[in-house]
């Protein structure tokens, strides 16, 4: 395998200095520039790289001042490198128009790879439930993989980078099941976290027929609906009739009453308080009501 651009080696500290996790293997302490043909994406990589604004933002800071934190590749079996870390990094190179990319090679197995590759990307404000959601399942697989007991394979361990519980995690991971239309609809935040959560338990046909009604009503799912669907779905007695049934039943609206300073002046003088109005309105009210 090729390991091109023999280029200036650049002495840095260690994994840890970088990015505060554990430390990287010995022997393994220099960065090297690999060419940006060489660098393949991580396989099944849940997050986005888009060309936006922060892209662009990336793009001048390397145009300015080069890559100033190098990413983590390992060698691939058939040649070139695997990202861990640094695929928004390589978007950025190319776009700066650079033919090389600094980065650490590391030989960690799929495992070890796949919770660097999550806990390095979980940083960012801009993540989509639907890329935390594949991202912690990923993490969760891999910790379980590394047959780690108790503690060390909870789902509290897995939102830790994050500083979210694994109530919240666990929640993440069912979207994971969704189908990809209900998800979408999480991402646009026409349907909540537990919402999704409860619907990830329906089948694949169940999933279409919520997805359908919610598309010719554009309706939305309010915790006791999905509570609903997801237990007639566990009693395998949901159809699409029934989905329509549910997800029709009309939900209560909220009433707001404000009445402006000016009509209460009408009636109050100014040495009331608030708390007064109130009262007197309640109990004339309250009045009212039992001569109804």
């Amino acid at each position: 395998m090729s390991k091109t651009g023999s280029a200036a080696k650049i002495k840095l500290n260690s994994y840890e200095d970088l990015f505060g996790s554990s430390p990287a293997p010995a022997g393994r302490e220099q960065v090297q520039e690999i060419a940006l043909v060489e660098l393949y994406a991580f396989a099944g990589h849940p997050f986005r790289v888009l060309d936006d604004e922060k892209m662009q933002e990336t793009v001048t800071s390397i145009q300015s001042y080069g890559v100033l934190v190098p990413g983590i590749v390992r060698p691939r079996a058939e040649g070139g490198y695997e990202i861990i870390a640094g695929h928004r990094r390589k978007r950025g190179c190319e776009l700066a128009g650079l033919a090389t990319m600094p980065a650490f090679v590391r030989d960690y197995n799929d495992d070890e790879a796949t919770i660097i590759m999550v806990d390095t990307n979980l940083q960012r404000e801009d993540i989509l439930p639907s890329e935390k959601a594949k991202a912690y399942a990923m993490k969760y697989e891999a910790l379980k993989h590394q047959g780690k007991k108790g503690a060390g394979s909870s789902l509290d361990e897995v939102g830790e980078a994050a500083g979210e519980s694994g109530k919240t995690v666990q929640r993440y991971i069912r979207l994971s099941r969704l189908s990809q239309g209900l998800l979408d609809l999480v991402d646009q935040k026409k349907l909540g976290l537990v919402q999704g959560a409860d619907l990830s338990f329906l089948n694949e046909e169940a999933q279409e027929w919520v997805e359908r009604v919610l598309q010719e009503t554009g309706g939305s799912v309010s915790k006791e609906q999905a509570a609903k669907l997801k237990e007639y779905g566990r009693k395998g007695e949901l159809t699409l009739p029934m989905v329509q049934l549910l997800l029709a039943v009309e939900k209560p609206k909220e009433r707001r009453v404000i009445i402006r300073p000016e009509k209460l002046n009408e009636f109050f003088t100014e040495d009331c308080s608030s708390e007064e109005i109130e009262a007197i309105i309640y109990e004339l009210l309250k009045e009212w009501k039992d001569r109804q």
